[in-house]
């Protein structure tokens, strides 16, 4: 399973949809998922790629991490696992 493919359903079931309804344009406000939901989508990304996301949750617009789109996060996802393989 690609890395796409595995947020895509990580963020799919936190929104209690199908992962075929969660495009790459998706914005977690589109798809129903409040704060808590984001956290626990952040954790459950954290444990299937053993990496550690730079989010905080308190000021998410001061976190070094983009949650501005289902696309903006599997890249940021992506780069974490590349600097983690480096």
């Amino acid at each position: 399973m690609s890395v796409k493919d595995k947020v895509v359903a990580i963020i799919a079931e936190q929104a209690v949809l199908d992962p075929s309804d969660v495009t790459m344009d998706s914005t977690l406000e589109d798809l129903g998922i409040d704060s808590l939901g984001l956290v626990e989508s952040i954790f459950a990304i954290e444990e299937a790629f053993d990496i550690s996301v730079p989010f905080n949750a308190n000021a998410p617009e001061e976190s070094d991490f983009d949650i501005s789109s289902v696309a903006s996060i599997v890249a940021g996802i992506e780069r974490l696992i590349a600097e983690k393989k480096n």
